[in-house]
């Protein structure tokens, strides 16, 4: 299944974003063909597919890399595999598909093409009102719901922004992923680069404070929760 796939990650100076094409998909994940190199582990959001005529309103899905290879090498591996066994109607077809992607995306004449494996991130649904736990009560007054979208997050008094994705969000709180290090307590503005969430209509900064933070799994990153005040 060859469509377009964007894919957008943080890194400590700023936000990445590259255009890629997907090679297959399945329920769980996505492989992409890319030219930059992703290191397994990492936490990418993807919109699939992505039409760069829409000016913003994509789902962005999060999910984490599993696998980075160079793409002739998968088709070398798959060449050599097809070579050793009985030749079939099914495995020539399989390996005339290959040889055409190879051409098709250039492979052969261009720069090295990676091809990248992502399984989704697990989308819990929340028996506890959104914390994750069965057994543990939520203190939220309304429900907490997945969302992934660009938000621009400075602390108080500081004029430069960073460029954070959001995790999820409620009526009066949003949880973020970011490389700054924050403290329970700590006013920051809040701006949306796109499209707000509905109960987030304010287009200029939101003063919110700092409720929670803690270390995102397997990660130099911190998932801070903050809350809007009224």
């Amino acid at each position: 299944m060859r469509l377009p796939v964007r894919l957008r990650w943080s890194t400590p100076f700023a936000q990445k974003i590259e255009l890629a094409e997907s090679i297959d998909a399945s329920r769980a994940g996505l492989l992409v063909s890319t030219k930059e190199p992703h290191s397994p582990g990492v936490l990418i959001w993807l919109t699939f597919p992505y039409d760069n005529s829409l000016s913003d309103g994509q789902p962005e899905i999060p999910a984490r890399v599993v696998r980075c290879d160079e793409m002739l090498e998968l088709v070398r591996a798959t060449n050599a595999r097809e070579s050793v066994q009985t030749e079939g109607a099914f495995k020539r077809e399989r390996a005339a598909k290959m040889n055409q992607l190879v051409r098709e995306l250039g492979i052969l004449d261009g720069p090295a093409t990676r091809t990248v494996a992502f399984q989704f991130e697990r989308q819990f649904h929340y028996a506890s009102n959104g914390n994750g736990h069965d057994n543990k009560l939520e203190r939220r007054g309304s429900p907490r719901r997945a969302l992934a979208v660009p938000v621009r997050v400075r602390p108080e008094g500081v004029p430069w922004f960073e460029e954070a994705m959001t995790i999820d969000f409620a009526e009066k709180s949003i949880r973020f992923r970011t490389y700054r290090e924050y403290e329970l307590g700590d006013h920051v503005k809040v701006a949306f680069q796109d499209s707000a969430p509905k109960q987030w209509t304010a287009t200029a900064d939101v003063r919110c404070h700092v409720v929670r933070v803690t270390p995102a799994p397997d990660s130099f990153a911190l998932d801070v929760a903050v809350c809007r005040e009224t």
